[in-house]
């Protein structure tokens, strides 16, 4: 399953609700203000490392830019444009949005 995470994991509880639910080899899109918990340095940091070992992570490249935080990326969240956001929704046919 693709889960979709618009909401900023300082706003409301929606990241960490999707953590819960995500199941091995699930990913999870980090799009809008959601990039925010792909963020070095941020309190979202551990839990996003500790996931990664089941679960893939992306974000979205234009919305990171946007916001000016390309340059602090997490190690293995991989950054993608709208083409990859396409080819994850056609290699995970089945998706959530986490709003």
């Amino acid at each position: 399953m693709l889960h979709i995470v618009n909401k900023s994991p300082f706003q409301t509880r929606s990241f960490e609700s999707c953590l819960r639910m995500a199941q091995p080899g699930s990913a999870v899109l980090l799009i809008e203000d959601g990039i925010y918990a792909a963020t070095a340095g941020s309190s979202m940091e551990a839990r996003v490392c500790q996931a990664s070992a089941s679960v893939r992570f992306y974000a979205l490249q234009g919305d990171m830019e946007a916001r000016g935080v390309t340059g602090k990326l997490l190690d293995g969240v991989t950054l993608i444009d709208y083409g990859g956001f396409v080819d994850l929704a056609i290699e995970y046919p089945t998706s959530h949005s986490w709003l």
